[in-house]
Order: structure tokens, then sequence, then C-alpha cells
């Protein structure tokens, strides 16, 4: 909500009625809303929240205060003042916030205060400035604290722990890794490192774009190229990552975008990453405890701060390989086991604050597969934006 929004037009003597706001030359041609201000002391407006209000109706004081006290060039008049101390004070107290203690209660109030506290002549000024920021500062604080509240609990999708580090797309074969320090969960890989990627830097809370991950690939792998060049070779390291088709699909039909006017900003689509590493309860069979899904397909940490899994499933994840027949085509027989532990680490994974979607393998190699998942990462996209303060 803006200062203006409190101020109606009123008709000049011809009757005439301004097209300006408030603040532009033909100012005195709007006056202070007095129903909107009477409607504050009784209860909310029915489309503004009672904190964009709040703030609004400080900073108009403020303004007004500090015009009086220098330029004279305030839009409110004494009466006009009182309403909207009063209603500042009813919505602060409806925020369950103190409203401030002004020793004046208009504008004329303020001249005779400041008179009366060695604060009149030009070099008084700043005095003036510095007694409406003691006043009204502490408020403005107060609101500003409570916006921050109300903007972190916009972000719903943060999931359970913080991030540590990813260790994503191998090519070859897969590493291994242990837990080298149980204490600071710190993990090492032991064998393989050179064939997988390791992203340590700090994760800014709203996700990780293309510019993030290729300003690391540079840092590490590239120093001395140019942001272009460096961002193509790790395309490339990506995709070579893929070894099916629909995968290949998704990655290229995605990162297409980061070519596109602040494409660099998107999230970055991560292929191949680590969920975990399960040595032991993969090899016991039947364990209880068996964590199925050793890596993501794809992992997008979104400026919400959503952790989104983008599977792509082929006929193995939830079909049991047949010996391959006389014509030399291998089928599958569906197997409720597969798709039971599917759906279970799915569950597990929601549980935890991951949001996953799937992509069947055969409606990536349609003709039209490029437009389906061009459509669809549009809509997440809009869907995962950071909110509004």
């Amino acid at each position: 909500m803006q200062t203006d929004d409190f101020f109606r037009g009123r008709p000049d003597e011809d009757g005439d009625w301004p097209d300006h706001r408030p603040g532009e030359w033909v100012c005195q041609l709007w006056e202070l809303d007095v129903k909107l201000m009477e409607s504050l002391r009784f209860g909310p407006l029915p489309a503004q929240p009672d904190l964009d209000v709040a703030v609004a109706l400080t900073r108009l004081l403020h303004e007004d205060f500090v015009a009086r006290g220098t330029s004279h060039d305030e839009r409110m008049n004494d009466e006009e003042v009182v309403l909207a101390v009063k209603a500042h004070r009813a919505v602060l107290e409806r925020l369950g916030l103190k409203p401030p203690q002004l020793p004046f209660r208009h504008h004329s109030g303020f001249y005779d205060y400041w008179r009366k506290n060695d604060m009149s002549g030009g070099g008084g000024w700043q005095a003036r400035r510095e007694c409406i920021e003691e006043l009204l500062g502490p408020t403005r604080q107060a609101l500003e604290d409570l916006q921050e509240a109300e903007y972190e609990q916009r972000f719903k999708n943060g999931p359970r722990g913080t991030f540590k580090n990813l260790i994503f797309a191998a090519v070859g074969p897969k590493p291994q890794i242990v837990l080298r320090d149980a204490v600071s969960n710190e993990v090492e890989i032991v064998r393989n490192a050179e064939n997988c990627l390791v992203y340590k830097d700090p994760l800014p809370l709203q996700g990780l774009t293309w510019r993030q991950m290729v300003t690391w690939w540079q840092t590490h792998q590239m120093p001395d190229a140019e942001e272009p060049e460096a961002a193509d070779a790790l395309y490339r390291r990506l995709y070579r990552s893929l070894d099916s088709l629909p995968e290949q699909t998704v990655l290229r039909t995605y990162c297409a975008r980061y070519a596109e006017s602040d494409g660099l900003d998107l999230p970055a689509l991560i292929p191949q990453v680590y969920l975990h590493y399960d040595p032991y309860t993969r090899k016991s069979g039947g364990h209880s405890g068996a964590l199925h899904r050793e890596r993501m397909d794809f992992l997008l940490l979104a400026p919400d701060r959503s952790r989104i899994v983008i599977e792509v499933d082929g006929a193995h994840h939830y079909g049991i390989k047949n010996p391959t027949g006389p014509d030399g085509r291998t089928n599958y027989t569906a197997s409720p086991r597969l798709y039971s532990e599917m759906v279970a680490e799915d569950r597990r994974l929601r549980l935890a604050g991951y949001e996953i979607y799937r992509f069947g393998g055969w409606e990536l190699t349609r003709p039209d597969s490029p437009q389906l998942i061009s459509d669809f990462f549009t809509e997440l996209l809009n869907r995962h934006k950071k909110p509004t303060p």
C-alpha cells in the first residue's frame, strides 16, 4: 500500500477532477480520505492487510511531520493529521504493537513543541528531523520485523535439514562414499571421485541458480574462461552423465531456457544427484530399513526454498526384465514389489519436504515431448517463484 492511497481527489473551482496523484503539481486537488481513516479505526480494510496499512501510515506521518518541520510542504492539515494518528494507533494495536507516544497531536502542536525545545531557526531543521525519527523510527523498525517474519512464513515448502553438499552427474563407475566425520556430518568420496561433481559452495536460502553453478564451475574448473564458455562446458559435462534419451530430452529442453533473457538466473536443473549412499541394507536382503532410491534423476533447488525432484521412469522402475525374445526385443513383467518400493520412497521424500514429479519414459520419446516438457517447466517455475515481500 502507498501513502497516496489514503487520499482522494476533489474537484477544482470549475468542477474538474484531477488526473494526477498527490505530490505532483496539482496536489492541492487531493485531500485525505476521511471515510477511509475512520473505517481503519474500527477494523481492517477488506483488501489490505493491517501490516501493509500500518507501514504506509507510518511513512505518511513521518513524511508529513518532516515536511512540516523543514519545507512546510505537508499534505495534511491539522484535522487530517489527528485522524491519521488515530487510525495509525488503532491499526498498530490490532497488530499487537505499542503506538508511538507523540508529544503533539498535529502540525501546529509540532510547531509549538519544537519552539519550546530549542529547535527553532534554520539550524533546527536537522533537530526536527531527528525528533520525528526518534518518535516514529522504533515503530517503523517493529513493522519491518513483522514484515520479515511474515515473509519467512511464506516459504512453506522448505524441507527438513540444511544444505551440505551436492554429489551429482557421475560418468562411469558410481562413487563410493563414506561418512568421514559423524559429528560434523562430513562425507568423503573414497573411490571414483573423478567421475562425479561435488558442489560444496555456500547455498543461498533462495535456491541454486544456473549463474551460481557456472560461477562455481569457473572457479574450480575453468578460472580463465568467460561466462558463456564456462556455461557451455558445464552443460556438456552434465549432459554426459545421462545415458537415456528421455533424460537427455528433459535436460536439453530445460537448459534451452538458460539462453533466454534472465535465463542465467533460473534455478539450475541438476542431473543424477545422489540422495543417499546405502551400501549395507541394500546387500542384506529383506532388510526393513533399506533405502531403495540411491540417486535422483534431476533436482531443482527453487527460489521459494522447495527441493523439487524430477524422475524419468523407464520400464525397469516398475517391471522385471524378461529374457530377450527370438525377435530381439526386451519385455518386462510388471512387479508390484518394485512399484511399492518406488511409491514408498516417494512418500518418505514428501514427508521430508521434497516435491516429486514423474515422467514416464514412453511419453518423452514422442515427437511432441519437448513441448510437453517446456509447458511443464513453465508452470512449475511460475508456481515456485520467490515470495513477494
